[in-house]
């Protein structure tokens, strides 16, 4: 039978149309939200809309049917037979989650707290199924080297690095411009270095970059050009880099980036052997749930998370709780 589909302002309401056109054997497929009708949906209202049809009664052929329907469509069937599960999916979906982290994130968190959930208790339970994700604790490593095209953040990204580790009264960080093509950058970086009181080398070769980083008794951070590996001089460059030991190599993608621009982005810089996420200038971006979808799928970490242009402020490591933060519109303003 073709499912049938119900609407109204909340998911109880939905739901009783269903059960009193369907009879109470009702099998709901999936809730989810649309735009109201009429003048409501044009000033941005939106209403719940509750997919249903007969279960009582069916014959073998459609039990077979439905015993075989998906897997998601048939978790989806069984939470949505209480209200209070199925209302706090459509909550979160209504800030931004999509439908698969939402049903997640709920099933994470025990009956008793569905009905009334803090948002301390969505955030919480949103870090756990975000845990794939994380660096947890294992951002940085000896030798960092910082990919990604033109303008999304690389250069920024290693002066708050360095200049939180000075503020932190940590080891001081040797900064390596490997970069013989943006004049401008290099003299930022260069400036950032005199300012924050970290070394500062420019490797015009990638024989240089070897000796920057092999000579270096501190931690290392490494800018690179925003060319891809596919060019010859940089990809010379990066494979360079990618030889030397205990490299952590992290892609600096913007936060609004969409799974298929995240796609071309891996599949560009893939050469240079990414291991970690910079997710940078969350606070331009109006949800970051698209790249986190992308990263959920390819299961890579996210190393930092840029919030903002202050340095050293603005930069937070990937922790789980941080990105659930992020996702649901409560990234903290960070303090110096």
């Amino acid at each position: 039978m073709t499912p049938q589909r119900f609407r109204s302002s909340s998911v109880r309401d939905a739901l009783a149309q269903a059960k009193e056109a369907l009879g109470p054997s009702a099998l709901v497929l999936g809730t989810r939200l649309v735009p109201a009708s009429g003048w409501r949906g044009w000033l941005g209202g939106r209403e719940v809309e509750v997919s249903a049809f007969i279960g009582a009664g069916v014959s073998e052929n459609r039990r077979s049917w439905t015993t075989n329907t998906a897997h998601a469509a048939r978790t989806v069937t069984t939470d949505a037979r209480s209200p209070v599960t199925d209302g706090l999916v459509a909550r979160l979906i209504a800030t931004g989650l999509d439908r698969d982290l939402a049903e997640s994130v709920v099933e994470q968190m025990p009956q008793a707290r569905r009905r009334d959930a803090s948002q301390g208790q969505i955030r919480e339970a949103l870090a756990s199924c975000l845990l794939p994700i994380a660096a947890r604790g294992q951002a940085l490593g000896d030798v960092n080297v910082f990919i990604g095209p033109p303008g999304v953040g690389k250069t920024t990204t290693i002066a708050k690095i360095a200049a939180q580790a000075r503020a932190r009264g940590e080891r001081r960080f040797r900064l390596v411009a490997a970069d013989g093509y943006r004049v401008g950058a290099i003299e930022q970086l260069r400036l950032y270095a005199d300012i924050i009181g970290s070394p500062f080398v420019v490797a015009r070769t990638p024989e240089e970059v070897t000796g920057a980083v092999n000579g270096s008794k501190l931690p290392v951070l490494v800018d690179t050009p925003g060319l891809s590996p596919a060019n010859e001089e940089a990809g010379a460059f990066l494979a360079a880099l990618a030889a030397l030991p205990h490299v952590r190599t992290h892609l600096v993608v913007p936060g609004a980036t969409t799974p298929r621009d995240f796609d071309r982005l891996w599949e560009r810089f893939a050469g240079a052997g990414a291991d970690r996420i910079v997710m940078s200038k969350v606070d331009e971006a109006e949800t970051v749930m698209p790249l986190v979808r992308a990263l959920r799928e390819r299961e890579v970490p996210v190393s930092l998370i840029g919030l903002g242009q202050r340095v050293p402020e603005d930069l937070v490591e990937g922790e789980p709780e941080m990105i659930a933060a992020c996702l649901l519109g409560q990234v903290p303003v960070v303090h110096a």
